[in-house]
């Protein structure tokens, strides 16, 4: 997403806790990924580990956000977590701040944010510093701030493995992709990624590019005009297929361009998320392939972390037991970088993917 858009906690692979199991791994392995020693990139709170946690959503209009919005409260449960009803900031910057500080208000003691701007958030951050209240942000990294985990994919991966596929299967020509906000670091991330591969890799290939802000009226009036004017386009990136799948597929039916896989001037098409309308896209052969984003995950180990800091744990680079890796970004803050598998036709019905188990 904000999408929505690869190696800490991810829940898509029905990861397991971190905890005494991994001792089993070996002595460095817990001391990387259970956070046995203290690193300059988290912060831990003074709180013991209880007390109310706030959770603020970017946006409900999604059906990925939507998803994860269902597993916060059954991955608070999980986790032992005393979560309050979730926070929509309905896409505004502004309103996010005035969200973090409402709930700061309120006397939460740990706060999960999934922020819609890198750089502004920055402001909430601080607010909830100066109050001695842990923050996890989850799917969006801060340029700047203090956390104690970003829980996020690989977003430059999603970038190169959706040039990937279609350098893999166009032989040339022209290739669009509908950027999300560059205000966000996935947005610059799955950009600079798929179109630097593009380049490298696959030089036949011509990047056309459409800023859509993660706003679907946006991606289908600027996909029409690209369009009218460049009808040749052999494939596209939906860079959050949450918002721009529909507006993407009604855009190609409505000019008589959306072939099914396999027909004469089919265009090749890959998303990001994960979520079940792009599966159902894929059945029909209206698209490709998508990158899962795992919205169970996210939940899981947004609780997991700011459990772990209001209890004062922190953590350091390295492997976690649930198929991620720590890394610390050039900010000094740490993430867990989740997995995000490739879903083409081949295993879209994998009952493992969470977008084959939402009801």
């Amino acid at each position: 997403m904000p999408g929505r858009t690869l190696r800490k906690p991810r829940k898509r692979n029905r990861t397991r806790i971190i905890g005494v199991a991994a001792l089993t791994v070996g002595a460095s392995l817990v001391l990387a990924a259970c956070g046995s020693t203290k690193d300059d990139g988290a912060t831990g709170a003074k709180g013991g580990g209880t007390g109310k946690v706030g959770v603020i959503l970017p946006l409900l209009t999604s059906p990925f956000w939507q998803s994860y919005n269902d597993y916060v409260p059954k991955m608070a449960t999980s986790e032992g977590v005393d979560a309050l009803k979730t926070v929509n900031s309905n896409s505004d910057a502004s309103q996010q701040i005035t969200d973090i500080n409402n709930e700061l208000t309120q006397g939460v003691s740990g706060l999960v944010v999934a922020p819609l701007d890198s750089a502004a958030i920055e402001a909430g951050l601080d607010q909830a510093d100066r109050k001695g209240v842990p923050v996890v942000a989850v799917d969006v990294a801060p340029d700047k701030g203090k956390v104690a985990m970003v829980v996020r994919a690989d977003n430059v991966a999603y970038g190169t493995k959706a040039c990937d596929y279609l350098g893999k299967h166009i032989t040339g020509g022209k290739v669009v992709q509908i950027m999300g906000d560059l205000a966000s670091v996935n947005g610059r991330d799955r950009s600079e990624a798929f179109r630097t591969c593009v380049k490298k890799n696959y030089p036949k290939l011509k990047v056309l590019e459409i800023p859509a802000k993660w706003e679907s009226d946006t991606a289908a009036s600027e996909l029409d005009t690209l369009l009218n004017a460049n009808p040749d386009i052999k494939g596209i990136y939906l860079q959050a297929g949450g918002v721009y799948l529909a507006p993407t597929l009604q855009t190609l039916k409505s000019k008589n361009m959306l072939k099914a896989a396999g027909q004469k001037g089919h265009i090749a098409i890959v998303s990001n998320d994960g979520i079940p309308q792009e599966y159902d896209a894929i059945r029909k052969g209206e698209i490709d392939a998508t990158v899962s984003q795992p919205a169970d995950a996210y939940a899981k180990y947004g609780m997991y972390y700011i459990k772990a800091a209001m209890e004062g744990k922190t953590f350091r680079p390295g492997p976690t037991d649930h198929d991620s890796t720590i890394v610390k970004l050039p900010s000094g803050i740490l993430e867990d970088q989740l997995p995000a598998p490739l879903v083409t036709k081949d295993n879209v019905d994998d009952p493992k993917l969470w977008g084959n188990t939402v009801q």
